[in-house]
């Protein structure tokens, strides 16, 4: 019988040196990014996690959770919404960053201000968060959509769609904003997330059977995490992390360094501030919903959803 016993527990062990690791898909996002310190400097490993992270362009990032290839996706909390809304659920175990000024409204030389978009193009790639951070400026200077063009053009393309003169305005985010101002005299920054802090939250998002089936291993994954973003905010170890992440997307440090504070990172106690219910844009649920909206008002889906059926915020609480 002890025989037996001793057995099934070396079996049980060896199941768990050999399960599937996690894989979770990440992009070129800094709070996203930021994952490569942990790959590189094996935090993973040291909390006894296994970890495949999966690099891809934001797009596709989405389009390989929606199938099932990864088991968790870095996402935009609003573009997990029409994920969840076309099939894909998921869980969002922690809250990574809102963006703090790395998402931007560019105007061509000339045009300096949003009120003087009145009747001009804009470029941006509709329904995703560049939309609804123009609306937000627009709303914020008294106009309407209906007062600009809205011109469907992919984010990697902004830089050359401003440059040819034939909108008034476009819409980006980091690295690309910073592109489009680099490439186009003249241009400036009309608004940005800076101006909306809390609109656009990013999130880790978990298919719910992984988490459920690896609640233990997700802990430490999230745990993992913040001690990413404790790493870049310490001035001591700044530097490294700068340094690990610019050279994943092939940029120079220094640059990479100067859009840092564009991306707001939330350490675990301000992902628990932000866990609190509310209605403002301090608090995930009162975000969600502007961005619910948003997506029921562009007709990107039909049934309204529900932050509380995304959010899972046992496992951010339950740290310390």
């Amino acid at each position: 019988m002890f025989i037996r016993s001793l057995l099934a527990s070396a079996l049980a062990f060896a199941a768990t040196l050999h399960a599937a690791p996690l894989k979770i898909a990440y992009s070129d996002w800094p709070g996203f990014t930021i994952l490569e310190v942990a790959k590189q400097k094996g935090w993973f490993k040291e909390e006894g996690v296994d970890v495949e992270l999966l690099w891809f362009d934001y797009l596709p990032s989405l389009d390989a959770f929606a199938a099932g290839k990864v088991d968790g996706v870095t996402v935009v909390a609003t573009d997990a919404l029409v994920s969840g809304a076309n099939g894909a659920k998921s869980k969002f175990i922690a809250l990574l960053d809102y963006s703090d000024g790395n998402d931007m409204i560019i105007g061509k030389p000339g045009i300096d201000s949003i009120k003087a978009l009145k009747g001009q193009k804009v470029g941006l790639e509709l329904t995703l968060v560049e939309h609804m951070l123009l609306l937000k400026a627009l709303e914020m200077n008294g106009m309407k959509q209906s007062d600009v063009e809205l011109v469907n053009t992919s984010t990697n393309d902004t830089p050359q769609t401003l440059a040819s003169g034939k909108v008034g305005a476009v819409g980006a985010w980091y690295p690309v904003s910073g592109q489009a101002l680099k490439q186009v005299p003249g241009s400036k920054k009309l608004f940005s997330s800076a101006d909306a802090k809390g609109l656009i939250y990013d999130v880790l998002a978990v298919s719910p059977t992984s988490l459920a089936k690896n609640k233990t291993e997700w802990e430490r994954v999230v745990k993992v995490y913040y001690k990413c973003v404790d790493y870049i905010k310490d001035p001591a170890t700044r530097d490294e992390a700068v340094k690990i992440m610019a050279a994943k997307v092939g940029a120079k440090p220094e640059e990479y360094a100067e859009n840092i504070p564009g991306t707001h990172f939330l350490t675990l106690t301000e992902a628990k501030a932000a866990l609190k219910k509310g209605d403002g844009l301090d608090s995930i649920y009162g975000s969600m919903a502007v961005g619910n909206k948003f997506n029921l008002d562009n007709k990107v889906y039909k049934v309204s959803q529900k932050a509380e059926n995304y959010v899972a915020p046992s496992i951010i609480m339950g740290l310390k």
